[in-house]
């Protein structure tokens, strides 16, 4: 869609350490940079960034590219909104393209656009059910400036309104259907997902409103109607109120359950207050919180379900380099009625005072026993122990021995030492599991033969084939010798032959061969194992003498199951009978 002459000259011109510096803290380390992952929450790097063929990959989550990849995750765009930006950038004019997709996603985006223009004036029309929706707003407590700031509406009890609006505007059938905003009854008619509800618009992270959610003005069901997914809305992403948080000077947010949690507390202050899109967070959604937050305070419902939504939080955000709190609510079930009843300066001192994840989750273990009967005393100091030799450390671990001393009458002596044989537990069985991990990151095991292409005996192969498209995106010159020999249909993996053709077909067109121009001619899949194999043999020198052993690595090491496969039924059985003879020893091993 976009000339490759143009991808050639903005990659030349983008340097993909200065890119990935802009989001990333990258450090040096020999040839290559280092730093945490965007894309997954750690505390340990595993992040790399390759100026050699100005690439990127994580060892954690496994996610790699190009720079143009790198831009579209991290913002969460399209491949040619990544390469405008990117254009802007490096001082280039925008690139002229024939994209369907990205012109249909604009056109949704400048729909959905004129929709909340369309819900914010009906709003504030003179009829009796703008009036009503106004009421509820004003019965929910906010104010004037809250409703413009949010883009908060109404959507009216006709279902062809916004239809013949959006259709006055010059939207055609393909984007109406395509946005999410309209349902076709049984007989063909088409109507609005939303009518008769108070609308919430739905921003991604450069203020584009992709995505609507509509409430009843009263308690009939369904209670909520959100968007659904679409081009522009993917709501296991997407954060509510991320982008004004973002922009906020502090770094403490606060995670909370619905939309009206969320409203009431920027109204009261709290610049910082968002939920997640969905019926529950998202490890998606935990990333991107952590890319902007440095402390993130969990405020969910005081109900069994909010507190059963803030332990499986708590475990999303488990290895997150973020601190991690949990406000509990007195007096109110939500955030929204607390302010309600006490005020905004009473929440904000709860918020200052918030507990630890620990105090949490050792709170709701304690909540399970009966501490005056000696058998439940005894099996919540167990589960308490075996919770703090996983999750504290040992400075934690001599604060709450001395709670747990107080809440039991059980010495705190007597608790240091079963809380130590817990500790050597736990550590035992970490270095089991990193162990394991070591046994499984060798480069076999992370081939994976299929049966018919060879099995186990193939890996050697499938190495060697690796090795020669790592060494030709790293030295494109290796092409033609390994062309000479080697046709696509020798290689093992079919992702693997489905980059040595994008190779071939790149140097046929006398395309350069980087990461970024073999994108129009790869799937995303194989694209993201190039950058696994660029970053997996980057310090491996390859000289015209490693092609050639490669070479007849390859060459000698034809599977048995691609003999197996031209054979006929009865020379198959003749076959598979010499080689057992052959194993059992009974019959001569061939020259």
């Amino acid at each position: 869609m976009i000339p490759h002459e143009y991808i050639e000259e903005l990659t030349r011109r983008t340097d993909i350490v200065d890119v990935v510096g802009n989001y990333v803290q990258l450090k040096r380390k020999g040839r290559l940079y280092g730093g945490l992952c965007p894309f997954h929450s750690e505390k340990t790097p595993s992040f790399y960034v390759y100026p050699d063929t100005q690439s990127f990959y994580c060892f954690g989550c496994g996610v790699g590219g190009d720079v143009i990849h790198f831009v579209r995750r991290i913002n969460s765009i399209d491949y040619t909104e990544a390469v405008k930006m990117l254009a802007a950038r490096a001082g280039m004019p925008e690139p002229q393209e024939d994209d369907k997709t990205g012109r249909l996603r604009s056109r949704i985006l400048s729909m959905n656009k004129e929709a909340a223009r369309y819900f914010h004036a009906c709003l504030n029309s003179t009829v009796e059910e703008a009036r009503q929706a106004r009421a509820y707003w004003r019965r929910r407590g906010l104010d004037d400036k809250t409703i413009v700031r949010f883009g908060l509406g109404y959507a009216p009890d006709d279902g062809q309104g916004l239809y013949q609006y959006l259709r006055d505007k010059g939207y055609n059938q393909q984007e109406l259907d395509a946005s999410g905003l309209f349902k076709r009854s049984q007989s063909g008619r088409i109507y609005c997902l939303f009518w008769k509800r108070v609308m919430t618009p739905i921003f991604d992270l450069r203020g584009n409103i992709i995505a609507f959610g509509g409430r009843v003005l009263d308690d009939s069901k369904p209670k909520y109607v959100n968007s659904p997914e679409t081009l522009v809305y993917h709501k296991s992403d997407t954060v509510f109120a991320l982008q004004i948080a973002k922009k906020s000077a502090s770094r403490r947010f606060v995670l909370c359950e619905g939309y009206m949690d969320v409203i009431s507390m920027h109204q009261a202050g709290i610049d910082t207050a968002v939920c997640a899109c969905g019926t529950a967070l998202t490890p998606d959604q935990v990333k991107l919180i952590s890319q902007y937050a440095e402390e993130v305070i969990l405020s969910y419902d005081s109900d069994e379900a909010g507190q059963k939504a803030t332990l499986r939080s708590l475990e999303l955000f488990r290895n997150s380099p973020v601190k991690v709190g949990v406000l509990q609510i007195p007096g109110a079930k939500d955030p929204d009625e607390y302010i309600k009843k006490y005020g905004s300066e009473r929440f904000k001192a709860l918020l200052d005072g918030v507990g630890n994840a620990l105090d949490f989750r050792l709170g709701r273990l304690k909540n399970k026993y009966d501490l005056k009967q000696d058998a439940q005393r005894l099996e919540y100091v167990k589960e308490a122990v075996n919770m703090l030799a996983e999750r504290s450390n040992p400075t934690e671990q001599e604060v709450y021995a001395g709670r747990l001393a107080e809440e039991t009458n059980i010495s705190k002596n007597a608790i240091m030492t079963q809380l130590a044989d817990a500790v050597k537990r736990s550590n035992s069985k970490r270095r089991w599991a990193q162990n394991q991990a070591r046994l499984q990151s060798g480069e076999m095991h992370q081939i994976s033969v299929p049966y018919s292409a060879g099995g186990s005996q193939a890996l050697g192969v499938a190495s060697a084939e690796q090795r020669l498209l790592a060494a030709m995106l790293r030295e494109p010159s290796y092409i033609p010798q390994v062309r000479a020999q080697l046709s696509p249909e020798k290689f093992v993996l079919p992702q693997q032959k489905e980059l040595y053709e994008a190779f071939l077909q790149c140097q046929e067109q006398g395309i350069e061969i980087s990461l970024s121009t073999l994108r129009p001619f790869v799937s995303e899949e194989a694209l993201n194992e190039l950058s696994r194999l660029a970053a997996q043999y980057s310090d491996v020198n390859c000289t015209p003498d490693d092609i050639r052993l490669y070479l007849d690595r390859i060459a000698r090491g034809t599977p048995v199951a691609g003999k197996a496969a031209e054979m006929s039924n009865d020379d198959l059985i003749r076959y598979l009978q010499s080689m057992r003879e052959k194993k059992q020893g009974t019959a001569p091993a061939d020259d």
